[in-house]
C-alpha cells in the first residue's frame, strides 16, 4: 500500500486531525495583499490549492502585525478588518472544493521586514517608498548595506507575544484548523534561535537556552489560546559555520513538544547572505531524518521534492511522516492527482472536474468521486 495516500492522524486538544494522505501543500507568499487583506487573487488561488489532492493547505507567511509583514503585499491578520477579508474570502473558496483542512502560517518578519516584492529586488524599502520601522532581537542588519533594526524592548516582544496569541485566537473563530509558527526563514523568531541575528545581553540572548526562550514563550502561550492542531516550521541549519545547526534544532524539537506542539515542518536558511546552501533533490532531508530521529514528532519534509517515487521513498525509508510541496504546485497543479494515478490512490476534488481525467486514470479517481456516468 502507498505511504503517501494512506491517512495520518495529526494530534490536537480537539482530539484530533485526520489528514487523508501525506501530501500538504506548503506555505508559499505571494505579495497580493492589500493592506494586509486578502482578495480575488487569493480566492482563485486557494480554490486551486483546494482542489489539487493534498490533504491539508496552508495559507502563506500572515503577519501578526503591520509591522511583522515582509512586503507590503503580504496577508495579515491584526484586526478585524484583516479578519473579515480572509475569512470571507476563505469562506468562499472553501465552498467551491470538497472539504480539505486548512492550515495558516502565522508570522513576524521581524528585521527581514519591510522589503520590496521579490521581482523588484526585494531590498528595503525606504520610508520614502513606503516602508517601515523594522525590529529585531539585536541591532543587527540582513545586510550590511541595509539599516539596523530597532533592537526589540522587553515591553515590545510582550506586544508581539500577544500578537501572535490573538491572531491564533482569530484564526480559530475563522475555522481555521491548524496554525503553523514561522519560525524559519530568517524571520523574527529564527532570528532569536540564531547566534548570527541575537546577539542580545539579557536572559533572551548568548546560551542555546537562553536564544530558544522567547520562541518557545511565544509557542506556549499559543498553546493555551488555540486547540487545534499546532505545528512549527524551523530552519534546522543556517548553512553558516557557528549558526543554528540541526543539533540545536533536535534539542529546540524536544522542548516543543514537550509544550505540546504537534507536528515540525523541517526547512532550512534565511538568516544570512553568508549561506552555503547545498542545493539538490531533497537537500533537507537530512535536516528531517534526524530531528524525526531524536523526538519521533510528526516531520513534514519539504524542499526540491519534485516526483512520486521520491515522495513515497522518503515515507517508507522514514525520513518524514509528511510531504510538503511549493513551487511544483504552481508548476502542476494537480500533482497529487497524478501520483494518485502512479500509486493507486485517492484523492478528492469538486465532482466538476471528475470528467477531465485521462481514461487510464478515471478508475482510480473514481473511487473517490463516487463514479462518473
Amino acid at each position: 500500500m502507498s505511504l503517501l495516500f494512506s491517512p495520518l492522524t495529526l494530534p490536537s486538544p480537539r482530539g484530533g486531525l485526520t489528514l487523508a494522505n501525506r501530501i500538504v501543500v506548503a506555505p508559499m507568499c505571494q505579495y497580493a495583499a492589500l493592506d494586509g487583506e486578502a482578495g480575488d487573487y487569493h480566492l482563485m488561488h486557494w480554490g486551486n490549492l483546494l482542489n489539487s489532492g493534498a490533504a491539508m493547505v496552508t495559507i502563506e507567511a500572515t503577519a501578526v502585525l503591520p509591522e511583522g509583514r515582509i512586503t507590503p503585499g503580504c496577508l495579515g491578520l491584526w484586526d478585524e478588518r484583516t479578519t473579515r477579508a480572509l475569512g470571507d474570502v476563505l469562506y468562499r473558496a472553501r465552498k467551491l472544493a470538497p472539504p480539505v483542512p486548512v492550515c495558516i502560517q502565522l508570522a513576524h518578519a521581524g528585521r527581514k521586514a519591510s522589503s520590496a516584492l521579490p521581482w523588484n529586488g526585494a531590498q528595503l524599502l525606504s520610508r520614502a517608498e513606503g516602508g517601515w520601522e523594522t525590529f529585531g532581537p539585536s541591532a543587527l542588519p540582513q545586510l550590511p548595506s541595509e539599516p539596523a533594526p530597532t533592537a526589540l524592548t522587553l515591553e515590545k516582544m510582550a506586544q508581539i507575544q500577544q500578537a501572535f496569541v490573538t491572531a491564533a485566537q482569530r484564526a480559530q473563530r475563522l475555522g481555521i484548523e491548524a496554525i503553523e509558527i514561522h519560525n524559519a526563514h530568517g524571520y523574527l523568531l529564527h532570528q532569536f534561535l540564531s547566534p548570527i541575528a541575537n546577539q542580545r545581553g539579557d536572559v533572551y540572548g548568548g546560551s542555546f537556552e537562553n536564544r530558544i526562550r522567547f520562541p518557545l514563550e511565544v509557542f506556549a502561550a499559543m498553546r493555551q489560546a488555540f486547540d487545534g492542531v499546532l505545528g512549527l516550521r524551523i530552519s534546522a541549519s543556517d548553512w553558516v559555520e557557528g549558526g543554528w545547526d540541526v543539533a540545536q534544532s533536535a534539542e529546540f524539537a524536544k522542548r516543543l513538544k514537550a509544550l505540546g506542539c504537534d507536528f515540525i515542518h523541517v526547512s532550512s536558511g534565511g538568516v544570512s547572505p553568508q549561506q552555503k546552501i547545498a542545493l539538490g533533490a531533497g537537500y533537507q532531508l537530512s535536516f528531517a531524518r534526524a530531528i524525526r530521529a531524536a523526538t519521533g514528532m510528526i516531520t513534514t519534509a519539504v524542499g526540491l521534492i519534485t516526483e512520486t517515487q521520491q515522495a513515497e521513498a522518503i515515507l517508507q525509508a522514514g525520513e518524514a511522516d509528511l510531504i510538503a510541496l511549493a513551487r511544483v504546485l504552481l508548476y502542476q497543479p494537480r500533482w497529487p492527482w497524478q501520483a494518485a494515478a502512479a500509486l493507486a490512490g485517492e484523492v478528492a476534488a469538486n465532482p466538476r472536474y471528475w470528467r477531465c481525467l485521462p481514461r487510464e486514470a478515471q478508475a482510480v479517481f473514481g473511487k473517490v468521486s463516487g463514479g462518473q456516468r
